[in-house]
């Protein structure tokens, strides 16, 4: 079941810029979706957009059945956002600051929530203590805890590991999988790609305002990630040998470094007949190792070929 439903969703400005190009995105109840893009691509658009902080110009957007522009109070109620600036009231107390967050929902007190909110944030501590006092990392898990005091089902995460502790950082995954088990569903941003990686359920790349694609992660590593096998030579090589020309195989710059692309699933990757045909060459092999391609690399590749169609498009 689909929590969020986003479609033909443009924003365009009065100076003529579109910010977001008719994107259609629908995001299953208590999934991790990574949002990654380069900056510029659409990401905060699309987040404001979501949350009700930016006007729309055409499509719809419903969050938990809600539309965020005919229903905005429902809609907001099923929202949370950690934004990437932090900003507290300095002269507030922590609890003070997550129950008047809950407030501004029109929710009851609830102080058993608060304080497991605080306890899971390893803020009960300081719970007394004025926002201006803390640390950094200490101030990005208040502002956790002010986007968790009202009990969002959708959670949006924009850059949370910006400028935290390799403790927080851990803290913070182990509470989005303890959230998701809960049933929350999180949309996260990051520049770190390898924790978008290990979390995310689906992946969803955009740019120029364009949703690339939204793919599972695992089928999306597994139909474009490459399996490379490296080859380290005894002996420079000046060229590859004439009866392996037609593998896909490339020769480094210095000599000493084959590399062969192939796809691990296939019955037969010909990895034997290839070393083979190396040994008959008189190659000599001084090390072997594999290599797989990381969401990274594939991130990078897709942003470069929208770089190059867009180019493209812009010079026909």
């Amino acid at each position: 079941m689909s929590l969020l439903k986003i479609n033909a969703l443009t924003k365009s400005y009065e100076n003529g810029f579109q910010a977001l190009k008719s994107v259609d995105l629908e995001v299953r109840e208590g999934e991790i979706l990574a949002l990654l893009g380069p900056n510029g691509a659409g990401k905060t658009s699309l987040i404001s957009a979501t949350c009700g902080l930016t006007n729309i110009t055409s499509g719809t957007i419903t969050v938990g059945g809600y539309d965020v522009v005919k229903q905005p109070l429902e809609a907001r109620r099923q929202i949370s956002l950690v934004p990437q600036e932090i900003m507290l009231e300095p002269f507030e107390k922590v609890i003070t600051t997550v129950r008047l967050s809950r407030g501004l929902f029109g929710l009851a007190p609830d102080e058993a929530h608060i304080e497991k909110t605080l306890r899971r944030l390893s803020l009960w501590d300081k719970r007394d203590t004025r926002n201006m006092a803390l640390s950094g990392g200490m101030k990005r898990r208040v502002m956790i805890a002010k986007a968790l005091s009202h009990s969002p089902k959708l959670l949006f995460l924009d850059e949370p590991s910006a400028g935290v502790d390799v403790e927080l950082r851990n803290d913070m995954w182990r509470l989005v999988e303890e959230l998701k088990e809960q049933g929350v569903t999180i949309i996260l941003t990051t520049h770190y790609i390898e924790e978008a990686e290990e979390v995310a359920d689906r992946v969803a790349i955009i740019n120029h305002g364009d949703i690339l694609l939204v793919e599972e992660k695992a089928d999306l590593m597994a139909r474009l990630g490459k399996k490379e096998l490296i080859i380290e030579l005894q002996e420079a090589a000046k060229e590859i040998p004439a009866g392996l020309a037609d593998l896909a195989l490339s020769l480094s710059d210095d000599g000493l470094k084959l590399t062969y692309s192939y796809d691990a699933k296939q019955e037969r990757t010909g990895i034997t007949n290839l070393l083979s045909h190396l040994s008959d060459a008189g190659m000599r092999l001084k090390d072997l190792q594999t290599h797989t391609s990381s969401l990274e690399e594939i991130f990078v590749s897709l942003v470069h070929k929208d770089e190059d169609d867009n180019n493209e498009k812009a010079s026909s």
